[in-house]
């Protein structure tokens, strides 16, 4: 597991409008049960966005938005093997949750 890492949403009957989830949890703390994600959702679903809170990506030809403002902590074992990485776009997802928490 990693930060950064995407997984199939493991709620299957979420998967039309939420196909994937973000694991954001530090590499470092597995020790915990849990994972902290955020939801990908689907981008024509999703509604309406704030640029810096809910940034799109493209996930296995799927634009999808990460809706942060809705995080939440998942068994770590739902968590299989992950479909693909954000590790590239940190800066993006950081931006999120500092707009979402507070710092500028």
């Amino acid at each position: 597991m990693g930060r950064y890492d995407v997984y199939q949403n493991p709620e299957k009957s979420e998967h039309r409008h939420t196909p994937f989830v973000l694991d954001i949890q530090n590499d470092h703390l597995e020790a915990v049960e849990t994972r902290l994600v955020i939801p990908l959702r689907d981008a024509r679903s999703h509604g309406m966005r704030l640029e810096r809170v809910h940034p799109s990506f493209r996930i296995q030809e799927r634009e999808v938005v990460l809706d942060t403002p809705t995080m939440a902590t998942f068994p770590r074992s739902w968590l299989r093997s992950p479909i693909a990485s954000l590790r590239g776009e940190q800066h993006q997802i950081q931006d999120a949750l500092d707009a979402l928490f507070g710092s500028y």
